[in-house]
């Protein structure tokens, strides 16, 4: 049977280096995420996986992070069960079916036309699951969500590819449409910057990477109603065992030393 051919360039492919690692974590005895539809999606798709270098210690690496936010949303859901979910720049990210939702909550997965058409065909729909077929930069598509009740916004792996004036407009519109939440979001400082772009799948598909952010607090200026409530290790030792012995390193290197804990660290907001 042939695949689901994909068509994607630039930022838009580097989601199917995520999207591997997952399914690629998922498969490992003992698995973080145990994400039986990212590993469906990545047998369905007619793509050579193989250029974008995408090895066990970096799906490992994705499955922390994407546990994490997923371990957050539910959490705050559990606090507020009729909240909304935004997931900016979704990908093929499967974290809906994940976190499962009660019915109750409205999810909105957002990303551009070719991603969310692609994520029609390889994901079943569900009758709370909204797809919203925009560029997260794009104005309009708020138009549909409610703003009378509480909702927590996701962005995983999207600011870095935004330019840091668009990131700043596109938090400044949620936190004046939406009645009020929660912000979380992986954040990178320049140097940060600089690895990703040495990353193999980011040169094989060509994405570049802009918004550096240094200070957790800047987002405050630039956004007066964001107020900074935590950093989030993105890597937790005790998650990293099944890494290699120098990643393993890595990892508590990057909980102990400031200067590489900050290279890139989820963030958490008020509004």
């Amino acid at each position: 049977m042939t695949g689901e051919k994909v068509n994607l360039s630039g930022a838009r492919e580097t989601l199917l280096m995520t999207l591997y690692g997952k399914a690629m974590e998922s498969r490992l005895p003992h698995s973080l995420l145990k994400d039986r539809f990212a590993d469906e999606a990545v047998r369905k798709i007619d793509y050579d996986f193989s250029r974008l270098k995408v090895d066990d210690n970096l799906g490992i690496g994705f499955a922390i992070r994407a546990k994490t936010l997923d371990v957050g949303v539910q959490d705050f859901l559990a606090r507020n069960p009729s909240a909304i979910v935004l997931h900016l720049g979704c990908g093929l990210d499967t974290r809906f079916f994940r976190v499962d939702p009660p019915q109750d909550v409205d999810w909105f997965d957002v990303d551009y036309p070719e991603v969310v058409a692609l994520r029609r065909k390889l994901y079943p729909s569900r009758e709370n699951c909204h797809l919203v077929a925009s560029s997260v930069t794009e104005p309009d598509w708020l138009v549909d969500v409610p703003r009378n009740r509480l909702a927590i916004v996701v962005a995983e792996g999207l600011t870095p590819y935004l330019a840091a004036d668009e990131g700043q407009r596109l938090f400044t519109r949620l936190v004046w449409h939406l009645a009020g939440g929660e912000l979380v979001f992986d954040a990178y400082n320049r140097f940060g910057l600089k690895l990703m772009r040495l990353n193999p799948a980011i040169k094989a598909t060509g994405a570049e990477v802009h918004w550096a952010i240094e200070d957790p607090h800047e987002l405050e200026r630039a956004v007066p109603k964001l107020q900074f409530v935590e950093e989030i290790p993105a890597y937790k030792p005790e998650h990293a065992v099944r890494m290699g012995w120098r990643a393993r390193l890595f990892v508590r290197l990057w909980k102990y030393v400031p200067a590489l804990r900050n290279i890139g660290r989820l963030l958490r907001y008020r509004f």
